[in-house]
């Protein structure tokens, strides 16, 4: 297990040594493609570890090398500038905005009333600067707000996700010591390379996401169901996606979760509800230019168009069965399950949150790392698949939009498929491949 995870440390502090200097991006594609296959090579690494942690009973004092690892594996990435992605360049300006007293919501950062705020480290690396207003929702601002008033620099911005989501570590270590598994499955997050590049290297505002959705499965497990639902209404207006597993969160009949959430929401988008729909920010156009409203932001619809020309009717029977399929698996853990433990929690996030990104099939890598987190207690092969092979679409060195997703999906679907036959033969044993310590802790 140290092995693997000092040769996950070395393959990253290589990858790191490739950034030229200066540069915002890697420097050249052929840097950028070695960084993504060392970064690959550190997922297969993972995958070893996964094994080890779910299959191997480990000595209990294997837990501080775990976290010993993950930390330097973050320290690492921390010191060292983004270039995988510009996005939390947007994060500092809007942080900026509002200590200067301004909406972020109200002007794009190109405006001429915000020329006063502009600076060569972070303006010039904005990404559309030019037309787009913020899209990140109301509790991210908040975020951004707190940081900026400390520190207007990227890596102050990097070491508060880092923050957030040690919380979240520490939120799931204590669920794995609650529900008495060994702590050094937190590794099957922890050690996960393309969270760690994500949140510490290039401090995406899912770290922040991540941290607040552990905390509320936490609250949940404590039967804390208010605090569950402020937490979880934070979480999705830090990113939006963790809406898709309230259900897994909410308690039949339990009216405190759903109540807490919508009230947390609508005081967040209360605070900065000046700027009227405005406050929607660059959301509404953003649907339109990731291809998700045309139907080519969809991987399965961009593989069939390639095969043979795809009708207009085709995107909306799409959306209405991924909805509709979504409902039914939402429909049936909210209101036919009883109400979990903390592995069967774990299993339900799992499900919803993979089925979501799955339907929605992202295009940007960080979108996946948070898949991560519910397998530390529950891990599927399918899901820990998609929660590190997504790293592929960092880089397309033949420019085939199509190919490196379809190396991400097709096997996905293979071992989902492999899973839900395991649990047909199994049925009472939905804990993949954590059998081990399942058995042994019930």
């Amino acid at each position: 297990m140290l092995a693997l995870g000092a040769g996950i440390l070395a393959l990253t502090w290589i990858a790191l040594s490739l950034h030229v200097p200066g540069s915002i991006w890697v420097g050249t594609l052929a840097r950028k493609d070695a960084v993504v296959a060392l970064m690959l090579a550190s997922g297969a690494l993972y995958g070893g570890a996964v094994w080890l942690v779910t299959q191997c009973v480990l000595p209990r004092g294997a837990i501080f090398g775990v976290l010993a690892v993950a930390a330097l594996l973050r320290i690492s990435l921390l010191v060292a500038p983004p270039f995988m992605s510009s996005d939390i360049n947007r994060y500092v300006w809007d942080g900026r905005v509002q200590a200067a007293g301004i909406n972020p919501y109200a002007f794009i950062a190109a405006d001429p009333h915000l020329a006063f705020l502009r600076d060569t480290p972070v303006y010039t690396n904005i990404n559309r600067v030019n037309y787009a207003h913020t899209i990140y929702p109301p509790m991210a601002q908040l975020i951004f707000a707190a940081v900026g008033r400390v520190s207007q620099t990227v890596l102050a911005t990097k070491i508060a996700m880092v923050a957030l989501e040690g919380c979240g570590i520490l939120a799931m270590l204590a669920l794995l010591r609650s529900a008495g598994l060994p702590l050094a499955r937190i590794a099957i997050y922890a050690w996960n390379p393309l969270a760690a590049w994500a949140v510490a290297g290039d401090g995406h505002i899912d770290g922040a996401a991540i941290g607040l959705i552990a905390l509320a499965m936490w609250a949940v497990i404590r039967r804390r169901q208010g605090i569950a639902g402020i937490l979880l209404g934070g979480a999705i207006l830090t990113k939006f996606l963790p809406i898709a597993v309230a259900p897994a969160l909410w308690r039949r009949y339990g009216w405190k979760l759903p109540v807490a959430t919508a009230l947390t929401m609508v005081a967040l988008y209360a605070m900065y509800s000046s700027v009227g729909w405005r406050v929607l920010g660059f959301l509404p156009v953003y649907t339109s230019e990731e291809g998700l409203a045309q139907g080519s932001g969809f991987w399965l619809l961009a593989v069939l168009s390639h095969i043979a020309p795809i009708p207009h009717w085709f995107t909306p029977l799409y959306l209405g069965i991924a909805v509709g399929a979504l409902g039914a698996l939402a429909f049936v853990i909210a209101f036919r399950l009883a109400p979990p433990d903390e592995i069967g929690l774990g299993n339900r996030v799992a499900l919803l949150a993979a089925a979501t990104v799955a339907f929605m099939s992202p295009h940007y890598p960080w979108y996946f790392a948070w898949l991560a987190l519910p397998c530390c207690l529950c891990c599927w092969p399918s899901i820990a698949w998609l929660s590190v092979a997504p790293i592929l679409l960092y880089s397309d060195p033949w420019h085939d939009e199509i190919l490196l997703p379809t190396l991400v999906y097709l096997p996905a679907i293979g071992l989902a498929a492999m899973d839900l036959f395991g649990v047909w033969r199994r049925p009472r044993k939905l804990s993949f491949p954590g059998m081990l310590y399942v058995d042994n802790a019930r």
